[in-house]
């Protein structure tokens, strides 16, 4: 297994397939890696070395008590591009990872970066507040971790229903993608999925959006059940200077899923531009 430790003594997993122009993928709440495996194999087939980690307390990655919050989500991305001392490369986010991109970039600069695609991104700040009223209430947020506190297996179970778009008329329905979410989901650790709902929800990336100063693809579903559009792919799109918005009718929070193709080929248009 490819792994490295982190400044903090927390052991992150990486995939690492193919070679060339290096792009890197941030998966989303509360999956892994292995969300990304349809992107990391098409692009790898064409030419690019497609590398995806583990965000800390995820997947196959140290389960650490402290760290589960967006400074630390991007200090680990840092160290990771570093270890492999990569240049010129196209960021991926998916949900919290397009978080996890922005402040990495905010943090550390973009010399290393060429181009950035966010999916489905929850930015800038999901959380309703008196500066951001068109934000979602926190009640929701602390119905989130109700549920994972009281049986997170079966709300993983259930969750993965408007994830996907799965309970709308007509879906047509994966067992199988359902049984993968699930899988995922329950192999993060319970301290990495209870405060990265804090991680995700409530940290404010307006400026982090704002100091993107390269191309930026954003990918986004108009029935997003999770991320509504109109309160982080519209607003990213007014946010960043260089930024081009597409919208997927009828797209689900799982685009990189339910829209595979489609994303695919958006995603090597976008990095050959």
């Amino acid at each position: 297994m490819n792994t490295f430790i982190t400044r903090d003594g927390t052991e992150i997993h990486y995939k690492d397939w193919g070679s060339g122009q290096p792009v890197v993928f941030s998966h989303a709440w509360p999956l892994s890696a292995d969300a990304f495996e349809e992107q990391m194999f098409y692009l790898a087939s064409r030419g690019y070395r497609c590398i995806a980690h583990d965000r800390r307390g995820y997947g196959r990655s140290g389960q650490s008590w402290q760290g589960n919050d967006m400074d630390t989500y991007a200090d680990d991305l840092a160290e990771l591009v570093l270890k492999l001392g990569l240049r010129d490369a196209v960021h991926v986010g998916h949900s919290i990872g397009g978080g996890e991109v922005a402040r990495y970039i905010a943090r550390h600069g973009s010399q290393r970066v060429a181009k950035v695609a966010l999916i489905a991104s929850a930015t800038p700040l999901m959380l309703r507040t008196a500066a951001n009223p068109q934000g979602l209430p926190g009640a929701m947020f602390e119905q989130l971790r109700a549920s994972v506190r009281a049986d997170r297996s079966q709300f993983f179970e259930d969750l993965s229903l408007p994830y996907y778009g799965y309970n709308r008329a007509g879906a047509k329905v994966s067992a199988g993608v359902r049984k993968s979410f699930w899988l995922q989901a329950m192999t993060a650790g319970f301290p990495a999925v209870y405060f990265g709902i804090k991680a995700f929800s409530e940290t404010d990336q307006t400026e982090d959006l704002k100091r993107l100063d390269i191309p930026t693809l954003i990918l986004h579903g108009d029935d997003d059940q999770m991320v509504p559009l109109e309160n982080s792919g519209r607003q990213q799109a007014r946010l960043v200077a260089h930024a081009t918005l597409k919208v997927y009718q009828g797209g689900s929070h799982g685009l990189v899923t339910t829209h595979r193709d489609a994303v695919n080929e958006d995603l090597l248009a976008f990095i050959m531009e």
